[in-house]
């Protein structure tokens, strides 16, 4: 895992030895059971981008590759208790947030992150997965908008999480810039729309920050069957690649590079009946090779 060494000088005869530690990266996810997505794909892609992860879990889920078959929610003032755990204790550098099912989650939240003034916040509003089962209550809808867009230095939804946000249809790639100017009004900080579950070869991403002209991100699709959890690992990229000191639009690149590369390792691997998962392990640390 990468390494941030300090050094301090004590006496001017005496020097203490260096003191190291890692990028510190968060998660506050709910847990799949069937270990593609939620904290399990995110711990995988901490290592493998050498950070160190941390988990806050949010619910446990009994779920598999071709579905959720339960939900079972974590009380939030455990979650408190567990925010408050790791971050007295380990710190943080960045943040992922993933399933957060119920206002009163929402609202610990954000209260750890104003109480910790925690930065590098990537949230991935998920609210359905892959296999189309509902993960959010709609009650929840609101709260999150409210007390979270504004909170977190990136929102990354996929289309379908857009649409439920925007309560409308997003049907083709010439939608995709309306509907990250109308998310990024809002409240967000900064808007990455996943345009993956449109039609055709070309995959389209759009990046939008305050101010700053909107970034079309192109690429070839790639056929693979196993895309379960491809949400969670790009968020939780971005989140380990600003933890290790990368500005937004490069972190947005490198994790993209990333998750591309699991899905190519990935594609060809059986796991269970459905939609598998990624190839979180393929070459580890080989995105630090990329160019920027």
């Amino acid at each position: 895992m990468n390494q941030i060494t300090n050094t301090s000088q004590t006496s001017h005869t005496r020097r203490t030895p260096p003191a190291t530690r890692y990028a510190r990266v968060l998660s506050i996810a709910g847990s799949d059971s069937g270990g593609g997505a939620g904290i399990q794909a995110d711990l995988k892609t901490f290592a493998a981008l050498g950070c160190y992860g941390m988990t806050a879990v949010t619910a446990l889920t009994a779920q598999n590759t071709v579905g959720v078959q339960g939900i079972h929610p974590v009380p939030a003032a455990f979650l408190k208790a567990q925010l408050q755990s790791v971050i007295d204790d380990i710190g943080v550098d960045a943040v992922k947030i993933g399933m957060l099912h119920a206002p009163e989650i929402v609202e610990v939240v954000a209260w750890a992150i104003d109480h910790y003034r925690l930065m590098n916040v990537v949230l991935d509003p998920v609210m359905v997965a892959t296999s189309g089962d509902r993960l959010i209550a709609s009650d929840t809808v609101q709260v999150l908008v409210r007390e979270l867009f504004p909170r977190a230095a990136l929102i990354t939804p996929n289309l379908d999480e857009a649409a439920l946000l925007l309560q409308q249809p997003i049907a083709d790639a010439e939608g995709l810039d309306a509907a990250t100017e109308a998310l990024l009004a809002m409240g967000a900080q900064a808007v990455l729309l996943k345009g993956g579950h449109l039609p055709g070869d070309a995959l389209v991403d759009v990046l939008l920050q305050p101010g700053q002209p909107m970034l079309r991100l192109t690429s070839t699709r790639i056929p693979s069957r196993n895309v379960h959890g491809t949400g969670c690992t790009l968020s939780s990229a971005i989140a380990a690649y600003l933890a290790l000191g990368l500005g937004l639009v490069d972190a947005v690149q490198a994790a993209r590079h990333f998750i591309r590369a699991a899905i190519s390792e990935g594609a060809a691997v059986q796991t269970g009946q459905g939609h598998g998962p990624l190839n979180h392990g393929h070459a580890p640390l080989a995105a630090h090779r990329l160019p920027l």
